[in-house]
């Protein structure tokens, strides 16, 4: 055992234990689904494993080494693949996307270009290690197509281990889900996620109790709201915590949305304003009509069009 490795990951005692149990046992399963909510330390947990199997039996300074350059992105063994946008037929992950200031007008998918880089990966012997380890983010959002070619590769992985992390067995294909062995994760109570939020320097969204409702046990949840409540104008953020009372208002509000948030933010909004009609209004339909206007979104419907009806749909319920 690598000494140390999952010693900083809080509240995922009973995937720690799994995992270790595997290593422990030299009972390395071919493929893990890491089930559970976004921001609780799923990826944490997939590189402090991968630091594990890499680090067996060698000295401290290569165990040093593994975990520098698993954390760096760069271990020829590993592939981590995450969602991406086509941007004028070039893949880009959700990260360059915000660096490189591109607006991003649908969610972010797992493409059946990245399920065949798994397989050319998967097709060379390890350089470094014993073997290779695949981890797929957000593995909900492929497609058919993508799923299906992941599919192939799960039947003859080879000398490698997939390690795929999704909120939960129903966001994938049946047969994705019984060829791996399930982890689960959980929410962290009050308490741990005071722990890691100070451990973490984001102590200041403590203060915040709509975040706090928004993230459910989520750190990493915690996090993005905050950092996503920051960025909102604060003239549009205060138009949209006041319902319109009129159609002209919900048309202009609609114009304002589309016109400055891409999708992605658009999608938090839509959790933000649920939790803040909730707690001024305690309307149940309120909260329908903005968990419609997400599918709407996720399914691609024009945004300005989505938050013109959403928006004067509320405001004949507040009337």
């Amino acid at each position: 055992m690598v000494p140390g490795a999952f010693d900083f990951i809080l509240g995922q005692d009973q995937a720690i234990a799994l995992l270790n149990g595997a290593i422990t046992t030299n009972r390395i399963a071919p493929a893990y689904l890491f089930a559970g909510p976004s921001g609780v330390g799923r990826s944490l947990v997939a590189r402090a494993f991968i630091e594990q199997l890499f680090g067996q039996g060698i000295p401290a300074d290569g165990q040093v080494s593994i975990k520098k350059r698993l954390i760096q992105g760069n271990h020829p063994d590993v592939l981590w693949v995450e969602p991406t946008y086509l941007q004028n037929g070039t893949l880009v992950s959700a990260t360059e996307a915000v660096q490189k200031g591109i607006q991003r007008q649908a969610p972010p998918q797992i493409r059946l270009e990245q399920i065949r880089e798994i397989a050319r990966f998967l097709s060379n012997s390890p350089l470094e290690a014993s073997r290779k380890v695949v981890v797929l983010e957000q593995a909900e959002t492929m497609a058919e197509p993508a799923a299906n070619g992941l599919l192939k590769t799960l039947e003859e992985p080879g000398n490698a281990t997939l390690i795929v992390i999704a909120p939960n067995t129903e966001s994938l294909l049946p047969t994705l889900v019984s060829r791996c062995q399930r982890i689960p994760f959980s929410r962290l109570g009050p308490e741990t996620m005071t722990t890691v939020l100070w451990q973490t320097g984001h102590q200041q969204i403590l203060q915040e109790p709509s975040v706090l409702a928004i993230a459910q046990g989520s750190p990493g949840e915690a996090i993005a709201a905050f950092e996503q409540l920051k960025a909102m104008p604060p003239n549009l953020l205060t138009q949209l915590t006041q319902l319109p009372h009129t159609s002209r208002q919900a048309l202009a509000l609609a114009k304002e949305i589309d016109n400055n948030l891409d999708t992605h933010t658009q999608l938090w909004l839509v959790k933000y304003l649920q939790h803040c009609y909730w707690q001024s209004h305690t309307q149940p339909e309120m909260i329908k009509k903005l968990e419609q206007a997400r599918r709407y979104l996720l399914s691609y419907a024009q945004p300005r069009l989505v938050w013109e009806v959403t928006l004067l749909e509320l405001s004949i319920l507040e009337a």
